[in-house]
C-alpha cells in the first residue's frame, strides 16, 4: 500500500497506451466518435467506453478516480461544484419524503440548500446539534435515511465524532455523510471509519490555487453509482479542462497542507496571545497530520471591523478559502448570510467573526500582518 505522498501523485492517471504522454492529456471535447453501430451499442452494453462528455470524460474520471483512492473508497465521481457534489450525494440516499439529520453549524450554503431547496423536492431536514448523542436520537423520525455533518465545521472548526455518527446510524440503520473539504484526505478519511459518504469542494484544497470550481464525491460503491447518475442526469458534470486543473493541483495537495498546517498553528498560537482578540477556534487536535489551515476568530467589539479589513496589505479578502495565498472572509456577510438571524445568533456568526485561509507564506509574516492589522483598527 503506498503511503499518502505517493498515491496523491500516482493515482487516478488516464493513460492512453498508444500515445506515452507523461500527463493525462485534456480531452476538451463534447463528444467521441464511433466506427460502427456496433461500436455504438457496445457502450450501451457495456459502457467500457466514452460517449458524451455529460456523461463522463477520462478527465473528469480521473479526478473521481483520484479522490477515491486517497480517501480510501472503491468509487468517486466528479461534479461541477462542491455543493453539487453535496446534492447528489445526497440525493443517492434520499428521495421525497425522506428524513435528513444535519449538524446545526454546517457551511451556510449547504444549510440553505438543505432548508430550502431539497424541501422543494419533498426532502426533510431537521438540524441540531451533533456534540451530544441524545439530541441526535431525539430527531430521528420512522422516515430517517441520513446523517449528514462536516469533519471540520465552516467556520467555526468543531471537530466531527465520526464514531458517534456511525454508531448511530448503524444503530438505527441509517446511512451517513460528511464533508471533508477543510481536512482533505491528508488529514482525516472518514470513509475508512465507517462513512458511506464523502463530499469534497474540490475548488479548495485538492485543487489548491484559487482558478477552478469543481467536487467530488466518494463512498459506498451502489450510492456512489446512483450519484454518477444524478451527475449525468441533472447536468452536474464538471468541465474536462476544470477536471484537469484539479488534478494538477492535487499533486501538491500533502506538500501545501503540510506547510499551510504549520502556519495556521503559528498564527492560532499568536493570536491567543493577543489581547484584542477575544477567542480563536483552532482545532487542538485532528489527525498526526496536523490540525487543518483554517483558523477563524473573534475579535474585540473594542476594535473597528472595516478598520480591520482594510488593514490587512497582501492578505486578500475572498469569499472562499484554501488557495496558496493566505486570505480572509466575513462569514457574516458571505458565507452564513443566507442564515436566519436567530441561526447566526445562536452559532455565534456577528460582526466581529472573522475566518482565516492560512497560505504557504513564510510564517512570521503572516503572524506579522494580522497583528497590524488588528494593531491598525483600535
Amino acid at each position: 500500500m503506498k503511503k499518502f505522498e505517493t498515491k496523491v501523485l500516482h493515482s487516478g492517471y488516464k493513460q492512453d497506451k498508444t500515445i506515452k504522454s507523461k500527463a493525462t492529456p485534456i480531452y476538451q471535447t463534447s463528444a467521441f466518435t464511433f466506427s460502427s453501430l456496433e461500436e455504438l451499442e457496445g457502450f450501451y452494453q457495456t459502457n467500457s467506453s466514452y460517449l458524451y462528455t455529460r456523461t463522463g470524460n477520462p478527465n473528469t474520471d480521473e479526478l473521481g478516480g483520484l479522490a477515491a483512492q486517497l480517501e480510501g473508497a472503491p468509487a468517486g465521481v466528479a461534479s461541477s461544484s462542491g455543493l453539487s457534489a453535496i446534492l447528489v450525494g445526497i440525493l443517492s440516499v434520499a428521495k421525497a419524503g425522506d428524513h435528513i439529520i444535519a449538524a446545526e453549524d454546517v457551511y451556510g450554503g449547504t444549510f440553505h440548500m438543505l432548508k430550502e431547496e431539497l424541501k422543494h423536492l419533498g426532502i426533510e431536514t431537521s438540524f441540531v446539534s451533533f456534540v451530544q448523542q441524545e439530541e441526535i436520537e431525539r430527531a430521528i423520525k420512522e422516515n430517517t435515511v441520513l446523517l449528514y455533518s462536516e469533519t471540520i465545521t465552516n467556520p467555526f472548526m468543531r471537530v466531527e465524532d465520526i464514531q458517534q455518527m456511525v454508531s448511530i446510524a448503524k444503530k438505527h440503520s441509517l446511512k451517513t455523510m460528511v464533508d471533508n473539504t477543510f481536512a482533505t484526505p491528508y488529514l482525516l478519511r472518514p470513509y475508512e471509519s465507517g462513512i458511506n459518504i464523502v463530499a469534497h469542494s474540490a475548488t479548495k484544497y485538492f485543487g489548491g490555487h484559487s482558478d477552478v470550481t469543481a467536487g467530488v464525491v466518494v463512498g459506498d460503491a451502489e450510492l456512489i453509482q446512483k450519484a454518477r447518475e444524478k451527475v449525468v442526469n441533472l447536468g452536474a458534470n464538471l468541465s474536462p479542462f476544470e477536471a484537469w486543473l484539479t488534478c494538477r493541483g492535487a499533486k501538491t495537495l500533502s506538500l501545501r497542507m503540510e506547510k499551510q498546517s504549520r502556519n495556521a498553528a503559528a498564527l492560532a498560537r499568536a493570536l491567543k496571545e493577543n489581547e484584542l482578540v477575544d477567542r480563536v477556534y483552532y482545532p487542538d487536535y485532528v489527525s498526526p497530520n496536523g490540525n487543518g489551515a483554517m483558523v477563524s476568530i473573534q475579535l474585540s467589539q473594542d476594535l473597528d471591523i472595516s478598520a480591520f479589513f482594510k488593514s490587512l496589505g497582501w492578505v486578500k479578502i475572498v469569499p472562499t478559502l484554501a488557495g496558496v495565498e493566505t486570505t480572509v472572509s466575513y462569514p457574516l456577510g458571505t458565507s452564513h448570510r443566507a442564515l436566519p438571524p436567530e441561526a447566526q445568533e445562536r452559532l455565534g456568526i456577528n460582526t466581529h467573526v472573522v475566518r482565516i485561509s492560512v497560505g504557504i507564506e513564510d510564517s512570521e509574516d503572516i503572524v506579522e500582518q494580522f497583528s497590524e492589522a488588528i494593531r491598525l483598527s483600535r
